[in-house]
């Protein structure tokens, strides 16, 4: 139930429609940028996994093990891989996005922390907060951003 129960980001995004007052919502993205764990070193995992987080839609339902790691429903939201057919458009496509981007450091973190907590960002974002929810591992995230950053993964074919 305590995934119900609206926190004070979601609260004022609710209330204002998704148009919070600039300066309200540039502090609220300043705290929720520093909620952000950044692991040290290189943020890019293995693209392997990372496509099979982003197919998995495991956890957080009432029959899914506790404990076992979850999935991050990426298709549900984005086109990533050519060769996935199906997939949502609430989100933007990825294809090609570290092939367009590069996989410097300043891109990695960009990506981690969206991926970690997309209301860092943007913060009425749609996109949920992996990370800071405990959904993803912080190793699944790095996973992910090999998926779309690394230059062997699908997506930057």
């Amino acid at each position: 139930m305590d995934r119900v129960v609206q926190d004070g980001v979601q609260r004022v995004c609710t209330e204002s429609g998704d148009r919070p007052p600039v300066e309200l919502a540039k502090s609220l993205e300043a705290e929720q940028m520093k909620a952000i764990q950044f692991p040290e070193g290189s943020l890019i995992g293995d693209w392997k996994r990372g496509e099979s987080i982003a197919q998995s839609g495991r956890g957080m339902t009432w029959n899914d093990p506790a404990g076992q790691p979850g999935g991050g429903s990426c298709y549900n939201c984005h086109q990533l891989s050519p060769q996935e057919m199906s997939y949502g458009t609430i989100g933007p496509s990825l294809r090609g996005f570290g092939k367009a981007r590069g996989a410097g450091p300043d891109v990695q973190r960009y990506v981690y922390g969206k991926i970690y907590n997309a209301k860092a960002y943007n913060l009425c974002s749609n996109m949920p907060r992996l990370g800071a929810s405990g959904t993803l591992t912080l190793q699944q995230i790095k996973d992910l951003v090999g998926l779309l950053l690394d230059r062997a993964s699908p997506v930057n074919e």
